[in-house]
């Protein structure tokens, strides 16, 4: 059994390091996808989190809970509203997107949106007020203030970023639904891991995973360094 797996390793390995052009354009179509759909999203997003934590105005607290709510929505479910938009008979579908990346990107812009806004609006709000105040006392502009805060929160909001990212990156349900995994246009690690599987093909599935698993650590490991590097000037 286990010389078993230890043949099913060697084979995903060879996969990887032969550059297999297939498994290689499934790579390419789940970052390609997930880097545009965090693009878009991330400023609009920061920018809503910036304002719900320092800015109060009628129906906050509503705003607030809903993106809360939307962060725990399935995202089949999420799948399924992009699929009624871009289908022929709904609102969206003359941009004929369903089955195309720029559906998928749409979706994931939908799951990473509430992510990006709920946890950069937490760290707005852990942050000492009276550096915005000061900032803003001594004549800096809006954006340049917004800018001294972003750099005091580079951690928490870089991890909210590799949140979302690891969100949108390992999705299945709306990638599934709207992409229609089609090879070599819309098939992404998470579907093609899914797809392999249920063939049996389990080398394939194995080295899109170590794909996964790398990419995982190398973000975490990241983060650890740039919290370790923090701390010590909160003390």
């Amino acid at each position: 059994m286990s010389e078993g797996w230890l043949a099913l390793l060697q084979q995903a390995l060879s996969l990887l390091f032969s550059l297999d052009p297939d498994v290689w354009s499934i790579v390419n179509v789940s970052f390609s996808v997930s880097f545009a759909a965090l693009a878009i999203t991330l400023v609009p997003s920061l920018v809503l989190g910036f304002i719900l934590a320092f800015v109060h105005f009628p129906g906050r607290w509503f705003v607030t809970n809903l993106v809360q709510t939307t962060q725990s929505i399935p995202t089949v479910v999420i799948g399924l509203l992009v699929y009624l938009l871009l289908t022929r008979m709904g609102p969206l579908g003359d941009l004929r997107w369903l089955f195309t990346q720029k559906g998928m990107i749409l979706g994931q812009m939908m799951i990473c949106a509430p992510v990006l806004v709920a946890m950069s609006q937490a760290a707005f709000t852990s942050v000492d007020k009276r550096a915005w105040e000061t900032s803003r006392t001594l004549g800096a502009s809006w954006l340049r203030s917004v800018w001294v805060i972003c750099r005091e929160l580079k951690v928490p909001l870089l991890m909210a970023i590799v949140a979302a990212f690891s969100r949108i990156l390992t999705e299945v349900g709306c990638s599934m639904m709207v992409g229609g995994n089609i090879a070599d246009v819309t098939r992404n690690i998470p579907t093609a891991i899914a797809l392999e599987t249920s063939k049996g093909d389990f080398a394939q599935a194995i080295a899109l995973g170590l794909v996964l698993l790398i990419l995982s650590l190398i973000l975490n490991f990241t983060l650890g360094t740039l919290r370790g590097k923090a701390e010590p000037r909160s003390h």
